[in-house]
């Protein structure tokens, strides 16, 4: 008779998963939680994170019950730390006395002592050493290779949930389509008839230049008749500004103060994203958006969306590949792939 696995050894009712990441790191983590929602579809799942992610785990209610606000650590470096928080933080999720602590934040070098610290019956996540197990703790090596949702996944393979599938997803709401409307920040655009282009990242280092950006969109114009948006947060404006002063045809540029829902509602409308490796690559994988992403620093064997067919992955540290840009842009609006390319699903990287 096989042992039964971690997950059905105990008597699981609560999950407390940690991760306090950015936008493109948690929508990374959705196949995970949604194989953790299946194999425990009546337990309460609780997210703790970033601040921000309040609107993620209500975005993502499927697989979160609820949300507690991470006051951050010394050593990773997200957010500063909210010392007068700590205490009491700490002292509600020991109260709530869950059942299992999973730490999903990548290979615990520091995680793995925040998330002891909850004071669960029972803890899983990763480790930098061998993979060790107890009747009340699990954990296994981190990965050193392969993209995120599958680094993840392993543990969730370990600890005994079902394959619920890699896909990323990105569902919308109804207020996140009524916010756009509502901004008139892209006042009437057809559906289907623009493309978005989004020059901006959280480390503004790994961005392609303006005019790179630029002279794509405007031989996309040329040839596609096709409109150009460019989207990004409030903050972006200025980046948005300068794709726009470097293009000879008009571009809408719609970098403004409204939410991530409302840019991606936007973006759901288009025809292809074009961006730097940053959250909305992400989002437009969740939305079956084919995209262009070009990568100059991170990892992107890590970080590229799993559908190659769907989204190209450009490695362009120099700014110097346009024209290779502008090759997969062209293929996948008009579904002519380059010449002595092949359609197989499972693309390299270019």
């Amino acid at each position: 008779m096989n042992r039964r696995s971690f997950l059905h050894r105990h008597a699981i009712r609560s999950v407390i998963v940690f991760r306090a990441l950015q936008l493109g790191d948690m929508l990374c983590s959705v196949p995970a939680l949604r194989a953790l929602r299946t194999a425990l579809p009546d337990a309460r799942i609780v997210l703790t994170g970033l601040p921000w992610a309040a609107q993620f785990a209500r975005r993502f209610d499927a697989y979160i019950d609820d949300f507690i606000p991470f006051p951050g650590h010394p050593l990773l470096p997200e957010q500063a730390v909210r010392h007068e928080e700590l205490t009491a933080y700490y002292a509600s999720i020991c109260e709530q006395g869950f059942d299992l602590a999973l730490q999903l934040h990548g290979s615990g070098d520091v995680t793995n002592h925040i998330v002891a610290g909850f004071g669960a019956r029972a803890m899983a996540g990763f480790t930098r050493g061998e993979a060790s197990q107890t009747e009340r703790t699990l954990l296994v090596p981190w990965p050193d290779a392969g993209a995120e949702q599958e680094r993840l996944l392993i543990l969730l393979g370990r600890l005994g949930a079902p394959d619920a599938g890699t896909q990323l997803e990105f569902p919308l709401r109804r207020e996140d389509i009524d916010e756009l409307d509502t901004s008139k920040v892209a006042p009437g655009l057809e559906p289907g008839n623009y493309i978005c282009i989004h020059p901006g990242a959280r480390k503004r280092d790994k961005c392609w230049p303006p005019e790179r950006f630029a002279e794509v969109a405007d031989q996309l114009r040329q040839e596609f008749g096709l409109d150009t948006v460019l989207t990004g947060s409030a903050d972006e404006a200025p980046l948005a500004r300068a794709v726009a002063e470097h293009m000879c045809s008009p571009a809408i540029e719609a970098a403004a103060p409204i939410s991530i829902g409302a840019v991606a509602a936007l973006m759901s409308r288009s025809r292809l994203l074009i961006c730097n490796d940053t959250g909305v690559s992400h989002i437009a994988a969740g939305l079956g958006l084919n995209s262009v992403v070009v990568f100059s620093k991170a990892d992107i064997a890590r970080w590229a969306p799993l559908d190659r067919l769907r989204h190209r992955c450009i490695w362009d540290p120099a700014a110097e590949r346009a024209a290779v840009v502008l090759e997969h842009a062209r293929a996948l609006l008009s579904g002519t792939e380059p010449s002595g390319q092949r359609a197989t699903g499972m693309w390299p990287y270019w």
